[in-house]
């Protein structure tokens, strides 16, 4: 326990109402269990909301927290649109009686808001004269500056506002000075594998890729296909598994990447695997993790789950994909939307595969102490006592 908890701590435990937008396992919703389980272990009383039932539910139980499926208003792109009135405001209803309702019957000492995409608990925790912590999870630098203020504006109703990178930090100040000012970067913290294994000492036969995260446009799986395609071409025997699920509403896309695949005879060679909680075994058996979003990401935390890995890592040389990777030799960064430049990463991985083994080796011993979990529920877990502390 910290000292601020030692001097601060109540005769019982601090109740902590924590809200999160889904209940998936993906980036955001295991930085939420980070965030629960350094809650819980600092003895604390947690209570979380999510809006709908998944795997994170049993997950944020076997951490020590007490789970609520309630109606949450949840800003989604279909919602941003004329269609999408009658449903965005019928939600912000539903959503807004729930949350004054869960506040009443859960009376916290903290309301902690995860995500900037659930934009009514900041203004109803105020409301209710309840200390309020937004962690703000996303950056999308290309959006207009008057969607990002629109974006950003509940959270001015925070307390203590995290942020989870420089880059989302810096996307917050360019509309709103005054949130960045108040905003703390606390890098996430990502857990590796129990038993990390060693990259192959040679690439004899096929070289092995792994695409982790989400299958969306934004997200770039297309282009490690086309690179598989480019590279076959060239006659370099690789293969890859694409390690995720589509979102609802972008069946499209996995319907478009199987099409690509069978129309260039790559079904024994590009696997979908679909979603794995355990995405270990897969990136134990990969040579290269190629991570090649398109667009801002405010972290990477499927790069830094590609580093402890102790693989060589492909990424995107942009937004927050560069922080994550910066520092750490064996990553190396291509153009975004450049699946030639991925394939020319790839061959300048296979030519250099000693050197690049040993630079993997490196970076996950940098990594595990760098990004730690333990590290990042210190940080998070001390600024949550610090709102808690009696205020004179």
């Amino acid at each position: 326990m910290s000292d601020v908890a030692a001097r601060f701590r109540r005769a019982r435990k601090p109740r902590i109402l924590a809200v999160h937008p889904g209940a998936e396992l993906y980036g955001s919703d295991r930085v939420l269990l980070e965030s629960v389980a350094g809650f819980v272990a600092d003895d604390m009383d947690v209570t979380v909301v999510l809006p709908a039932d998944g795997p994170l539910v049993v997950a944020l139980r076997d951490a020590g927290a007490r789970v609520e499926i309630a109606p949450t208003l949840v800003l989604r792109k279909s919602l941003v649109s004329l269609r999408g009135i009658p449903a965005l405001i019928g939600q912000s209803v539903l959503g807004a009686v729930h949350a004054w309702r869960a506040i009443s019957r859960f009376r916290p000492d903290a309301i902690y808001v995860s995500t900037v995409t659930i934009p009514l608990w900041p203004v109803i925790a105020r409301l209710r004269r309840t200390r309020v912590m937004s962690h703000v999870h996303e950056a999308e630098s290309s959006a207009s500056a008057t969607v990002l203020r629109l974006l950003y504006l509940p959270h001015r109703a925070a307390h203590a506002v995290v942020v989870n990178s420089e880059f989302s930090r810096g996307v917050i100040a360019s509309v709103d000075p005054d949130l960045g000012e108040r905003s703390v970067v606390v890098y996430n913290g990502v857990a590796g594998p129990a038993a990390p294994s060693a990259a192959r000492e040679s690439l004899t036969g096929d070289i092995r890729l792994a695409y982790l995260g989400r299958l969306s446009p934004r997200k770039g799986p297309d282009l490690v296909v086309d690179a598989v395609i480019a590279l076959r071409g060239d006659g370099l025997p690789v293969r890859a598994d694409l390690i995720g699920a589509v979102f609802s509403g972008y069946e499209w896309f996995e319907d478009d990447l199987r099409e690509t695949i069978a129309a260039h005879g790559l079904r024994d060679t590009v696997a979908l695997t679909g979603f794995h909680s355990d995405v270990w075994p897969f990136l134990d058996a990969a040579d290269i993790i190629v991570i090649p979003s398109r667009s801002d990401e405010p972290f990477g935390n499927t790069a830094v789950e590609g580093v402890l890995a102790r693989r060589p890592v492909i990424v995107s040389d942009t937004s927050g994909l560069r922080e994550a990777a910066a520092g750490f030799d064996s990553a190396v960064t291509v153009p975004a939307d450049d699946a030639a430049a991925i394939a020319a990463a790839v061959r300048r991985i296979a030519d250099e595969w000693p050197a690049m083994r040993d630079a993997a080796e490196r970076s996950a011993e940098d990594a595990a102490t760098r990004l730690s979990p333990e590290r990042y529920r210190r940080e998070l877990v001390g600024r949550m006592n610090a709102l808690l502390a009696p205020r004179g």
